[in-house]
């Protein structure tokens, strides 16, 4: 079995954990040693897993280690991830819930996560470290760019193009051959039904924007 360390032992590391037990009772494949967190006394344990300490001591790691970024806000798990690669002893994997339906033509990188009861269909292009959580749908021909976070029961239909870093909230709705730039945040239950721009809020149904934001 390999070692893996989930980063982040909020919410959405617990479901990770939960995730990879599930994956190794399919098929024995992963040894979690603990969580690293910064906002945790090193020590303490959650779920029954120890807290190894902050997520800087992953940097001194001297053998190949598996690390999945449990961090749901786009921008810090970016922040993450560049501070870790400079370590190449460690590794970023995609975790994938077994329930997950999902077709063989869909190409994705390194360090997503893909959550429980959540359907892939057909020649999507993900990126790096994106996250799918529970019960999302993913049309045909959709783009997600890397580090985009889907929170529970999105739906993205088909030939949706999704920029790097954006967010899309709780139960909101992309309707077909639409655009959303880098950046955006899609508040929950927004339905989104004409391109939207990068770095702003967007709320409602339709989906207008709130708020807008500096480039970068």
């Amino acid at each position: 079995m390999k070692e893996i360390v989930i980063v982040g032992a909020g919410g959405l590391g617990k479901v990770v954990q939960w995730m990879i037990e599930r994956i190794n009772r399919v098929e024995a494949t992963w040894k979690i040693l603990g969580y690293a967190d910064d906002g945790i006394a090193a020590g303490s344990v959650v779920d029954d897993l120890p807290i190894l300490g902050a997520v800087d001591g992953l940097l001194e790691a001297d053998r190949e280690l598996a690390v999945v970024c449990a961090v749901a806000s786009a921008g810090t798990r970016r922040r993450i991830i560049r501070k870790l690669s400079g370590n190449p002893r460690l590794t970023f994997p995609n975790v994938i819930d077994p329930s997950v339906i999902r077709s063989d033509r869909i190409g994705m990188g390194t360090g997503n996560i893909i959550g429980a009861g959540s359907i892939l269909t057909v020649d999507i292009r993900m990126g790096d470290f994106c996250i799918i959580t529970e019960d999302c749908t993913v049309g045909h021909d959709v783009t997600l760019g890397s580090y985009v976070t889907l929170y529970p029961s999105v739906n993205v239909s088909g030939c949706v193009t999704v920029g790097s870093g954006t967010e899309l909230g709780t139960g909101c709705h992309v309707i077909q051959g639409l655009t959303i730039g880098d950046g955006t945040i899609v508040g929950a239950g927004t339905v989104a039904i004409r391109d939207l721009p990068g770095n702003c809020t967007v709320v409602g149904n339709p989906a207008r924007i709130v708020k807008t934001r500096p480039n970068g």
